[in-house]
């Protein structure tokens, strides 16, 4: 590995990169163009997506043979790669793991740790939303760094197919685990992909009841799209909790995002704002959320939906 390298940890899920270390990647490309430092993908156990790695930019990638993920094996796996290049900077994207991770090594290796990073400066300081969202800060760290990127900020690189990077195993000396993560349990609701959806439709406190709600998940099943909700349509028990986009739920930035019924509080839009098209539907017509709306329709969703989806059958038919 090339000294003073980038490194960028990436996750996947049966062999394929999740969307949000394809955003670290992006923006460990950015990083790298106002530096001309070289990036390199990390890759843990599954080593399959390297060609992936490479088609989206990155210059070599690095394969370390590994079991499941385990805390503490993974991040000695990556304090050491890290020294190994003297990296200036890792970035992983701000998953769970990613994370729990970023913490862990950037203690090991005495770099500063910068969390939800959402866009990078010309002078190479990174931007964060603190307060709920109400509020951006730059933040630069003093020497290394070890920086989480917000899903839904920095977008997906383009994809360069038949792009090539050289590919080197790796070989880590871990210790015995003190803790060993045995099983995960997942409700068969945690299957809803909010943060890699092309398509959301959400519904918001607007929508009035549970049962006016199936539009959302009416059209939502016509578009192909994934059902999203803000924390009030969340509190009344319309939708499950892991619906909920938003500061305080998920970040996302789909291709299409329509607001059924949802006013556009800031902790809503905080999580939404990347949306690629935005389509808001409300009766207020000065509701915030027609201020990110790309095409806004002032009207009662109960009247709005049922035109909509009949339309969309029309015109499938």
């Amino acid at each position: 590995m090339e000294k003073q390298a980038i490194l960028v940890y990436l996750e996947t899920v049966d062999g394929q990169i999740v969307k949000v270390s394809l955003e670290a990647l992006n923006a460990a490309c950015k990083l790298a163009a106002q530096t001309g430092k070289t990036v390199t993908a990390v890759l843990v156990g599954d080593g399959s997506a390297a060609d992936s790695a490479a088609a989206y930019g990155a210059a070599q990638v690095v394969h370390v043979a590994a079991g499941e993920y385990q805390a503490e094996t993974y991040t000695e796996i990556l304090t050491a790669l890290c020294q190994r290049c003297d990296a200036s900077c890792l970035l992983l994207g701000s998953t769970r793991d990613g994370k729990e991770l970023a913490a862990r090594v950037a203690m090991r290796i005495g770099a500063g740790c910068i969390t939800d990073a959402m866009g990078l400066t010309d002078e190479g300081a990174w931007v964060r939303s603190v307060y709920g969202g109400s509020l951006q800060e730059t933040v630069a760290a003093v020497g290394k760094a070890v920086v989480t990127v917000r899903s839904g900020t920095f977008g997906k690189p383009e994809e360069e197919v038949g792009r090539t990077a050289p590919v080197t195993e790796e070989t880590v000396e871990t210790a015995e685990l003190r803790a060993v993560i045995k099983e995960a349990v997942k409700e068969l609701s945690e299957s809803v992909n909010l943060e890699d959806a092309e398509v959301i439709v959400a519904g918001g406190r607007g929508m009035g009841s549970a049962e006016n709600f199936q539009l959302v998940h009416q059209l939502a099943e016509l578009l192909g799209g994934v059902v999203g909700a803000s924390r009030p349509a969340i509190e009344d028990g319309w939708v499950p909790r892991n619906h909920q986009v938003g500061q305080s739920g998920k970040i996302v930035a789909p291709k299409l995002y329509i607001a059924c019924g949802i006013s556009g509080a800031m902790q809503h839009v905080s999580g939404m704002s990347g949306s690629g098209y935005i389509v808001a539907i409300n009766k207020d017509e000065d509701a915030p959320i027609f201020d990110v709306a790309d095409v806004g329709i002032v009207g009662n969703v109960m009247d709005i939906l049922p035109l909509m989806i009949e339309e969309i059958k029309a015109r499938r038919s």
